[in-house]
């Protein structure tokens, strides 16, 4: 039996992001951080992006330091199998630990096909992930990757950018074709060709097989070859333990606006946490921000804190000369008003429903802007043209 004020399962970012605010309330109360992986707490957004572009950012850099910050002791390759919400209680393998209070912040899994992981077979999520596809890149190799949304497109940027020959398969007819309006989807999918890489769109891949020294993928009806296949097709949020426990759970683990579950003591944040958005209406979000910002919250109110999370969060990607950030739903399915300083290089795109208030707002290659982005979305009255158009600087 080990005893803690504060246990916390799963150790990414808002796990560091919840032992540094406990920290600001509670200097002294124990913490245990319960991690399935083989590496402490790192920055999960640098292994799709500054890894691969920045030569002064290295591995050792990308670590938090969380147990030196914070005092936490961390169990590394530990995986909790129980969690019993009335005796305070998780169980793993070999140990059983109390707590006071206990933080979900267990993120999710990434979706696969019919493919099985392995030595070529990358589905992206951990830094082991990143330390693996690393040693497939820089060597002229052919690598595959599957999806079209925010990890495929930056892991396809970040190989192409490292000397190895990539192909990318995605679901839309125009990369980010569901995203974006369709000039800029249009740009943004002659940006990938351009630097040489190889699109393949409106494709699902069914699945493959290992085959000696490549991978034989299959789409199109035919098989392909590559010397190794990365995929990035999002995440589904690991939950079940929660469930388990008896725990509401919808799409994640249901919180109120205090971050705690349906059981007192208990909280869940970041990834899996399905939260209520004061302007967005009830949310799951995968992206830093949420989980930087909510693991800092969680943590503060299990210290204490009378607060609640208020954040709306934003999301970003930088790929090659291409950046931008966004707040609220952004879809080709909405309604869109396009604000360009530079056409399809930099601007503004607003998202509007049928009854014409906005849903989401795009910043392409803007600094700034995010407090009004936010602040436009929360207006919940019908928007002209006019009245959106140098609304952002």
């Amino acid at each position: 039996m080990q005893e803690f004020r504060y246990v916390i399962l799963g150790g990414g970012m808002a796990a560091d992001a919840a032992a540094l605010g406990i920290r600001e309330l509670d200097a002294d109360g124990s913490i245990a951080i319960i991690r399935n992986d083989v590496d402490e707490p790192y920055t999960r957004p640098a292994l799709s992006k500054k890894l691969w572009t920045d030569p002064s950012f290295d591995e050792d850099d990308n670590f938090l330091g969380s147990a030196s910050a914070t005092g936490a002791r961390i169990h590394l390759q530990t995986q909790a199998t129980e969690v019993d919400p009335h005796a305070r209680t998780v169980r793993t393998k070999n140990e059983r630990f109390t707590f006071e209070k206990l933080l979900f912040v267990t993120g999710g899994e990434p979706k696969t096909l019919d493919l099985e992981e392995g030595e070529r077979v990358i589905y992206f999520r951990r830094f082991s992930d990143y330390r693996r596809l690393r040693e497939f890149s820089g060597q002229n190799l052919n690598i595959a990757v599957i999806g079209g949304g925010f990890i495929g497109t930056e892991l396809a940027a970040a190989l192409v950018q490292n000397n190895t020959t990539t192909t990318l398969i995605f679901d839309d007819e125009t990369l980010c074709g569901s995203v974006f309006p369709p000039d800029l989807a249009t740009s943004f999918h002659r940006l990938y060709q351009d630097r040489g890489i190889n699109l393949i769109p409106g494709t699902k891949a069914s699945g493959g097989r290992v085959e000696d020294d490549h991978v034989a993928l299959d789409y199109g009806g035919a098989s392909h070859k590559f010397d190794a296949v990365v995929v990035g097709l999002g995440i589904e949020p690991s939950a079940q333990l929660a469930e388990s426990a008896g725990i509401a759970t919808d799409d994640g683990i249901t919180v109120d606006e205090s971050l705690q579950t349906s059981h007192p003591g208990i909280y869940a944040a970041g990834d899996v946490a399905r939260y209520p958005d004061h302007i967005l209406g009830r949310q799951r979000v995968e992206h830093v921000d949420n989980a930087t910002t909510m693991g800092t919250m969680a943590g503060r109110i299990m210290a204490g804190s009378g607060e609640t999370y208020t954040h709306t969060p934003y999301f970003y990607t930088n790929v090659f000369d291409f950046g931008y950030q966004a707040v609220g739903t952004v879809s080709s399915d909405l309604r869109t008003v396009e604000d360009w300083q530079k056409p399809q290089a930099e601007g503004t795109v607003y998202y509007l429903n049928d009854d014409d208030r906005v849903q989401g707002v795009l910043l392409v290659n803007l600094d700034g802007g995010l407090d009004t982005a936010r602040t436009i979305v929360a207006e919940d009255w019908p928007h002209s043209r006019s009245d959106l158009v140098n609304r952002l600087p």
